[in-house]
Formats: structure tokens, C-alpha cells, sequence
């Protein structure tokens, strides 16, 4: 199958589905209305509730969303083959993801900001509401550690990544300073300093030991897991405009010019898809996700198709900075498709590898295989094994491997993958060529951009859900006006997730961050239906209750049998008890969790779907001061 289909059919789709299906629900289910005035309007402090401009927001909402997910899930679903992980990129975000992010980022512009467990309390009660903060708390801070440990494996011993990556943090200061101090609303001013220093901050990193410098960056995994928590603490205790909101605003431009480079080099080099469009692993018994195609597909592609995490962006720092309720639409369900479409690209570029490359990278066998061979490769021993483990014979593994300088067999977690699919599309580009390493180097760098705006922007709203809590035990601790009490919130959010960065890997929390971002999903889409059926739309109500049934029953499934391969032998001897009791714990807590606002929401579901429509000043919900704004 040639690329250029899949990429081509993927742009058609999202644009109609942003053109008609997207102005569907924002002016026939949510009647949004841009004379309202929104919370960065009413409630303004200059710290987190701050108007901004909807393209600089647009790019905050993107960088914060597309994290991990659109990447290394699609990748490591081409196991699966081409065909399932294509359908559920493009069904999953017009129909679920893009639907779930709109309607949550509504609740909460008309809430004053909410966040979602808020939202959940006003609207099925304490205790649902209580039930729901601890299971969104749990799961975000697992978010946080899973994209934060991507991003120490793309940087540890990487003097290139982590120049390029630090070098973003003085620039967004000196954006955030432009837009809102020095030169107040020039947004194109700060934008084009921002991308000129960011690539040649880019364009440095090759140079760096040349420099003589290099060591000054050329750190180990275990001084990068450190250092990001570090970074967690000061960006989720700025004020949102100084650091967060420009340096994801920043990031934006490198993500979508990488993905409009990588769109636009299958167009030119149109790779042909060479895994199959299903593989024998639908069935189950693959070497890099161990489950069969459902439910195990739904779980390990979440960003890209539909994702829980994104309703902590709709219901956190983004509804605080709405200018317009008529910018809602772009943002919320614009940001979503935009990413379906990185995911599309990251699936492409998985899947125009020859499979026995593809495996030999991601396999967990081949992985253990290489270690106990204790860097003396033996590729024949390796072609062998992975022959016997797929049926696939690796091709150009190792010719990849000398053409970039690293040693590329058994690099598992997608992260590599990636980058040498990417890379290898770049440098088949005529005049090119003679660039793999550098693209491969780049791409890298790229990844860990495109992931840390997420755990910034994570771990501030986790700061907020923390507050909230902390204010209930003793008052003075939920004042987010007060430095004390916003440090020592921000301190307990990223030691947390910080220790499961240093003591974790990739392998050994994806499964259950997949699990339990779906179940978010399920939580947000049933707090969008009660918010429906509350405003009156009762005849809208499909729109969230289809891809919530579906959530449910998938990611139950995916999270029973989760708890059976997290309690097995096999997973204890590579990650140690210590990670099977966590993964074990969190999982039956979530589950019953999501179980109790499930019943609660159908309680309250029972006595309201007979409610009138609500006019479109009364559809606030349980907030009616905003309209009177």
C-alpha cells in the first residue's frame, strides 16, 4: 500500500470532519457564544486566568495534548499492522476524541475554569465527586511519569537534545516577556524571535562538542530524571503567561513544521507501507504489545484517537484562557484532529520500515537477547531470533544502525522506531541522503519537545487538583494567590511522579497509563452527557454516550486482563514486584473508581433526560454568575 493514500484520505477526513462535523456541536449541541464573556474575561488575576490570544492558545492546547500518545502509541501498534491502528486514528478522533475535548473545554469555560473533578462534583454529587478527584489525581500523576520517562530516555547522554530542549526555557521567558510586558499583544514579533533562536539553538547541536562544550550538556539518565522534575516545579509555579504558555506556544511551531516536513516528504518520496495491513498479532502473542487487537489496540493508541488526559487541559490551564467562547471550537476540537493527523504521520512512518527491522527494534525478546550479549551484537544470532519470534527477516537494521552512529537492535518503546522511520522518509528526499544521522538526531530532539510541553502543563493542573484537595484539610493551602501554598503543592505533584521517573521505564508503566488515561475518558464523557441532558440536549446525548459504551466496555476488558499480566511471573522477573504491586493496586482502585461515578452518573442521567432545552443564557449548568458577567 502506498503512503501517500493513507496521509492524503487522513487530511480529507479531518478537515471535513472540523468543517461540518465540528460546527455540528458547537452550534447546533453546545450553541457556543462568542458575546459571552469567559473566565480569562471575568475572573482575570494575571497568573492563570489570563486572556489570550486563540492562536497562541491554540498552540498551548496542542503542546499540552500531544504528547507522547500520536508518537510512540501508533508505533507501537504496527505490530497489529497497518489497517487497525488507521481506523481507530481516524474514527477514534472525529467521533470520540475531538468530541471529548470540545465538550469537557465548554463545561469548563462555563464553570469558571472547573476542573474536571469539580465539574463532576457539581453535577452527581460529594462523594462521586471526592471518587472522581482521587482517580484523576492518580491518573494524571502516572501521565506525568510515563511522557517525563520518554523524554529522559531521548535525552540521557544526548549533549544535542538537552541543549536544544533547555534552550527553549530562556527563549519562552523572553517571549513571554514580549507578548505581555515589553511589547504587550505582538504576537508575531515574539513568534519569529522564538523560532529564529529556537533553530538556531537547533542547528548548534552538532557543534557543541566542537565547542568544546558538549559535557556542559552530556548528562545521564539518571541527572535528566532529576532535572525534569525540577523544571515540573518552577513551570507549575510561574505566572501561566511568563513560561508555560509561550514555551508551548514555541514548541507548537517545531511540532507542526516537523509533521508539515514529514507530510510533506511521503508525498515526495511516497514510501510504500510495508507491514501488512494485519499481521498474524491481531490474535494476540505479539513481542511488543502482548494482548490480541481488542482491547489492547484501544489502550496503547490513546492520544491521537481519544484521550483522557486531554480533559485535564480542557478543564486546567486551557478554559482559564479562552478569549471567546467562539474559539472554543478551534481550539478544542481543531487541536484533536491536528493530532490525529501526527498520529497518521507517526503510524506511516512505523510501518515503511521492513518488519523484521520494525521488530528487531521493538521486540522486548530481541531487547533481552542484545543485553545479554553484552554489546558484542551478533546480528545473525539476532536475525534468527527474530525470524522464529515474527516471521519477519530484519533487512536494513543494520546498515541503519552505521548510518546513524547508534546501535539501533532491541531500542525498545517506539521512541527509536520513530525516529528511524522519520528519519529514513527525510533522507530518501533527492539531495538528502548523505543526512541520516542528522535527521535521525533531530527527530530525537523533536520528540522530547513535542512530550515535555505535555508534563509542564500536567503537572500545573495536577498543582491545581492538589490545591483543591489540600484547601479541604486546611484553607490557607487552596489559596493558588499564595507562594507558599502553590510551592508546596507544586513540591508534592513532582516528587511524586518524579520518584516513578527515576525508579520506572517505559515498559513497565505504559500499560497501565493506557488503561487509566482511557478510563479518564470514560469519566470525562460521562460528566459531557450529564452536561447535555442538564442543559436539555437530550437528543444530542448520542454524541458523548456512543463513544463512551464503547470506552467502557473496551477498557474494562484491557484493564481485568492488564491486572492478570501485571500479577504474572513473566513481569515480576523484568520489573520487579515492587512495579507489579503498583500496577495491580492502581488498577483495581481506577476501576472501582470509574465503576462509582459510572453508577452515579446514571442515577442522575434517570432523572434528567426529561429536562427542557435549556436557552442558550441558562446553559451554564449549576454556575449561573458567569452569565450574569
Amino acid at each position: 500500500m502506498n503512503s501517500v493514500v493513507l496521509v492524503l484520505s487522513a487530511a480529507c477526513i479531518f478537515v471535513l470532519a472540523y468543517r461540518f462535523y465540528g460546527a455540528f456541536l458547537a452550534e447546533k449541541v453546545l450553541r457556543l457564544d462568542s458575546a459571552r464573556p469567559t473566565p480569562a474575561v471575568t475572573m482575570a488575576d494575571g497568573r492563570d486566568y489570563v486572556k489570550t490570544n486563540r492562536f497562541v492558545l491554540f498552540g498551548h492546547h496542542f503542546a499540552a495534548i500531544a504528547a507522547a500518545g500520536p508518537l510512540i502509541g501508533p508505533v507501537l501498534a504496527a505490530q497489529y499492522g497497518v489497517l487497525p491502528g488507521a481506523l481507530w486514528i481516524l474514527l477514534g478522533s472525529v467521533l470520540a476524541g475531538a468530541v471529548h475535548d470540545l465538550i469537557i473545554l465548554f463545561a469548563s469555560v462555563r464553570r469558571r475554569g472547573d476542573s474536571l473533578a469539580t465539574i463532576a462534583r457539581d453535577e452527581t454529587g460529594p462523594l462521586t465527586g471526592a471518587v472522581a478527584q482521587v482517580a484523576v489525581l492518580l491518573i494524571l500523576l502516572l501521565s506525568m511519569a510515563v511522557l517525563a520517562i520518554v523524554v529522559v530516555n531521548a535525552l540521557a547522554e544526548s549533549a544535542w537534545g538537552t541543549f536544544t530542549v533547555a534552550a527553549t526555557i530562556p527563549l519562552a521567558l523572553f517571549m513571554g516577556l514580549w507578548m505581555y510586558r515589553i511589547r504587550p499583544g505582538k504576537v508575531g514579533e515574539a513568534s519569529l524571535i522564538g523560532v529564529i533562536g529556537l533553530v538556531a539553538a537547533t542547528l548548534a547541536g552538532p557543534y557543541l562538542k566542537q565547542w568544546g562544550i558538549d559535557h556542559w550538556f552530556l548528562h545521564s539518565r539518571e541527572t535528566i530524571a532529576l532535572a525534569l522534575p525540577t523544571y515540573g516545579f518552577v513551570a507549575a509555579t510561574l505566572p501561566v503567561w511568563m513560561l508555560l504558555c509561550p514555551r508551548d506556544y514555541l514548541s507548537t511551531w517545531v511540532k507542526l513544521g516537523v509533521i508539515l516536513l514529514l507530510a510533506g516528504g511521503i508525498l515526495v518520496v511516497a514510501p510504500s507501507l510495508r507491514m501488512p495491513l494485519t499481521t498474524p498479532f491481531v490474535a494476540g502473542g505479539g513481542p511488543v504489545v502482548p494482548g490480541p487487537v481488542f482491547p489492547f489496540l484501544f489502550i496503547t493508541i490513546a492520544c491521537g484517537a481519544v484521550s483522557g488526559f486531554h480533559s485535564l487541559i480542557a478543564s486546567g490551564t486551557t478554559p482559564k484562557m479562552v478569549p471567546d467562547e467562539g474559539a472554543m471550537r478551534f481550539i478544542g476540537y481543531g487541536a484533536m484532529v491536528t493530532e490525529g493527523f501526527v498520529a497518521i504521520t507517526a503510524l506511516v512512518a512505523a510501518c515503511a520500515l521492513h518488519p523484521g527491522d520494525y521488530f528487531a527494534m521493538n521486540a522486548a525478546p530481541i531487547a533481552a537477547l542484545v543485553k545479554s550479549m553484552n554489546g558484542n551484537i551478533d546480528m545473525a544470532v539476532v536475525s534468527a531470533e527474530v525470524q522464529r519470534l515474527t516471521g519477519y527477516v530484519p533487512v536494513e537494521i543494520a546498515a541503519l544502525s552505521a548510518q546513524v552512529g547508534e546501535q539501533l537492535v532491541g531500542r525498545t518503546g517506539g521512541g527509536v522506531a520513530l525516529a528511524v522511520g522519520m528519519a529514513s522518509i527525510f533522507g530518501r528526499i533527492p539531495g538528502l541522503s548523505h543526512l541520516l544521522a542528522y535527521w535521525y538526531h533531530f527527530v530525537i530532539v523533536f520528540e522530547a519537545l513535542f512530550i515535555l510541553t505535555a508534563v509542564d502543563t500536567g503537572t500545573r493542573v495536577a498543582r491545581y487538583l492538589a490545591q483543591d484537595a489540600l484547601g479541604r484539610v486546611w484553607k490557607p493551602l487552596g489559596d493558588n494567590k499564595s507562594v507558599p501554598a502553590v510551592a508546596f503543592a507544586s513540591f508534592l505533584v513532582v516528587g511524586a511522579w518524579g520518584w516513578l521517573v527515576y525508579k520506572g521505564t517505559i515498559m513497565s508503566l505504559w500499560p497501565m497509563f493506557g488503561v487509566a488515561n482511557q478510563l479518564l475518558a470514560v469519566v470525562a464523557l460521562a460528566v459531557g452527557t450529564t452536561v447535555l441532558l442538564k442543559m436539555g440536549r437530550g437528543r444530542y446525548a448520542w454524541t458523548t454516550l456512543l463513544p463512551l459504551c464503547f470506552l467502557t466496555v473496551t477498557t474494562a476488558t484491557a484493564g481485568v486482563l492488564n491486572i492478570g499480566n501485571f500479577a504474572s511471573q513473566k513481569f515480576v522477573a523484568q520489573y520487579g514486584t515492587l512495579f507489579s504491586v503498583i500496577n495491580i493496586s492502581l488498577s483495581v482502585v481506577l476501576l472501582a473508581c470509574v465503576a462509582v461515578i459510572l453508577a452515579a452518573s446514571v442515577a442522575r442521567w434517570r432523572l434528567l433526560w426529561r429536562t427542557p432545552d435549556a436557552p442558550a443564557e441558562r446553559a451554564e449548568g449549576t454556575i449561573p454568575a458567569i452569565a450574569a458577567g
